[in-house]
C-alpha cells in the first residue's frame, strides 16, 4: 500500500447561499417576510425603502390577465409592454366591490365585521345598562376588567379593593354585591371564582323541574373536582345515592358550559394573519392574484450603487457584496410570488366548488397531485402554503384547507375527509336533542348519502370536532 492520486466523477446538491434563502423566504408567513425584508434594509445599505406616497398594489398573473375578452383589461401601456401589470388597491376595491358586476352576493365576512365584540364590551355594555350608581359602575368595571379569557375571576377580592384606591373605598362587602350582578349577565356563569360556581349559576336558570337538578347543585358545590378521579361510582358511594341518579346529574353538568366567556369574542389571545392571496369570481371565472401587501416595498439605492465606481478599492469590494445581496432578496421575493401564484392557480382550479358552496364540496387532493400538475416538487408545495393565507368570498382561509384525504364514494366519485366532516356536523347539529344519533346511526346516514363509512371512521371524525359522543349530547328539555 502506498499513497496514490485518483480522479472520479460524481455528482451531489450543493446548497448555495442564493437557493438557501429562497427555501427560507418560501416557507415565511408573510409577517415573517415583512420582518425579514424589515431586518435586510437595517443591515444592508444597497437596499432602502421605496417612496411610500404610492400605495401597495395588488400583483397579477399573466395567466389572470388572459382569458374573456370581458374580463378586467390590463392599462393600455403594460400591454404594449407585455409586462405584468398592477392595480391600486382602491382601484381593486372597486372592480370587485358591491358596484362592480362580480357574481358573489356576499362580501367577505373580514370585510363586513370591523372589529369583534370582545367579553369586555359586552359585559361592560350590560352593566352601563343596571340601575347601579356611579359608584358601584365604577366597582364593576374593575371587576369586569379582572376577567380572564374564559369569564373567570381569579384576582381574590382584596387585590380588586386595592385597585380601585384611592379613587374608591370599597369594602370587601360592597365588591362582593356587585360582583353578584355581574354573574347575573350574559353568558350565564360569568364572573366565577371557581368551576363549581360556574356551574351553579348555569344550573340556576334551569327549571327546578329538570332532572337530576339538585343532585348537580349538590356535586357541583363540592365533590366536582374529584369526579374524574372516582368516577360515577366513587361518587354515588360518597354522596350516598343511587349510581342512576348520579348520572343523570353529571349528563346535566356536562351540558353546561365550563368556558362561558369563551362563546364571545377574545379578549387578549387574538390571532391576526394577512392573506398572501386573493381570490374573487369576475364575469363567472375565479380570478387569482397576490394580495395588496405582498409586493416588497423595498429597493436598491441607486445613490450607493452609483458610488461604486468612484470608490476606494475597500469600499467598492463591500459595496458590490451588498449590491449582490440585495439583488438575491428582490428576485427570491418575486420567485416567492410566483411559485406562490402558480400553486393558488391550480388550487383554485382543483378546489372551485369549495370556493362555491363550502367544505361539503371540497373534493380529495394532495400535494403529489399538485405538484404533479404545476412541476415543482412536493416539498417545494409544501413549503408554498406553509402558514399561508388567501382571502376568498368565504373568508380568509389557510391554504392547507384546499387539501384533504378522502374515500371512494358509491357513485364512482371521492368524498374529502372534510367534507365528510361538514356531512357530520350537519346531521348532528339537525338531531332530536333528546335521541341523539350514534355513530353507527351517523354511517348509515351517510352510506344513504352515498358515502359509504365506517362506525370507527365516523367516531374519528367526530372526535377530532371535538363533538362528544352521543349519550354526552343528550341536552335539558
Amino acid at each position: 500500500m502506498k499513497p496514490r492520486l485518483q480522479t472520479s466523477l460524481s455528482q451531489q446538491l450543493v446548497m448555495t447561499p442564493q437557493l438557501r434563502q429562497a427555501i427560507q423566504l418560501l416557507q415565511m408567513s408573510a409577517a415573517e417576510l415583512e420582518a425579514e425584508i424589515a431586518a435586510a434594509v437595517e443591515s444592508n445599505p444597497l437596499l432602502d425603502w421605496t417612496d411610500e406616497a404610492t400605495p401597495p398594489e395588488i400583483a397579477v398573473s399573466d395567466g389572470d390577465r388572459m382569458g374573456n375578452g370581458d374580463a378586467t383589461e390590463a392599462p393600455a401601456a403594460a400591454q404594449e409592454a407585455d409586462e405584468p401589470w398592477t392595480i391600486g388597491e382602491e382601484a381593486w376595491r372597486e372592480r370587485i366591490g358591491p358596484s362592480s358586476d362580480r357574481d358573489d352576493e356576499h362580501d367577505d365576512a373580514a370585510e363586513r365585521v370591523a372589529e369583534p365584540e370582545t367579553l369586555s364590551d359586552h359585559l361592560l355594555w350590560q352593566l352601563h345598562l343596571t340601575h347601579l350608581s356611579l359608584r358601584d359602575r365604577r366597582i364593576g368595571a374593575m371587576l369586569i376588567d379582572a376577567l380572564d379569557g374564559d369569564g373567570y375571576l381569579r384576582e381574590p377580592i382584596e387585590a380588586i379593593a386595592e385597585s380601585l384606591r384611592p379613587d374608591v373605598h370599597a369594602s370587601n362587602e360592597e365588591i362582593l354585591a356587585v360582583l353578584c350582578q355581574i354573574q347575573r349577565f350574559d353568558p350565564a356563569g360569568v364572573g366565577a371564582r371557581s368551576l363549581g360556581e360556574c356551574l351553579t349559576l348555569q344550573l340556576a336558570l334551569l327549571p327546578d323541574e329538570t332532572p337530576g337538578k339538585a343532585l348537580a347543585l349538590r356535586i357541583a358545590a363540592g365533590p366536582i373536582e374529584r369526579l374524574p378521579k372516582v368516577g360515577i361510582e366513587g361518587l354515588a358511594h360518597e354522596l350516598g345515592c343511587d349510581s342512576a341518579e348520579v348520572t343523570l346529574a353529571v349528563q346535566a353538568l356536562r351540558s353546561l358550559d365550563p368556558r362561558p366567556g369563551a362563546q364571545i369574542g377574545g379578549m387578549a389571545n387574538d390571532t391576526y394573519v394577512t392573506p398572501d392571496c386573493v381570490v374573487w369570481r369576475q364575469h363567472g371565472v375565479w380570478r387569482t392574484a397576490l394580495a395588496h401587501n405582498y409586493s416588497p416595498r423595498v429597493s436598491i439605492h441607486r445613490g450607493y450603487e452609483r458610488m461604486i465606481g468612484g470608490a476606494s478599492q475597500a469600499d467598492a469590494g463591500y459595496l458590490r457584496g451588498r449590491l449582490q445581496e440585495a439583488r438575491w432578496l428582490l428576485r427570491s421575493i418575486e420567485a416567492r410570488g410566483e411559485t406562490l401564484l402558480k400553486v393558488m392557480r391550480c388550487l383554485v382550479r382543483q378546489q372551485s366548488g369549495f370556493l362555491e358552496f363550502g367544505e361539503q364540496a371540497l373534493r380529495p387532493l394532495t400535494l403529489r397531485e399538485v405538484a404533479g400538475e404545476v412541476g415543482l416538487h412536493e416539498s417545494t408545495v409544501s413549503r408554498a402554503i406553509a402558514r399561508k393565507y388567501v382571502r376568498t368570498p368565504r373568508g380568509t382561509v389557510p391554504l392547507r384547507a384546499f387539501f384533504a384525504s378522502g374515500i371512494d364514494t358509491e357513485g364512482g366519485g371521492g368524498a374529502s375527509s372534510t367534507a365528510i366532516q361538514a356531512m357530520i356536523r350537519e346531521l348532528i347539529q339537525g338531531e332530536n336533542p333528546r335521541k341523539p344519533l350514534s355513530d353507527a346511526s351517523l354511517a348509515l346516514s351517510l352510506k344513504a348519502a352515498g358515502v359509504p363509512v365506517a362506525r370507527r371512521t365516523v367516531a374519528k371524525y367526530r372526535e377530532a370536532m371535538h363533538i362528544p359522543s352521543s349519550h354526552e349530547r343528550i341536552r335539558i328539555g
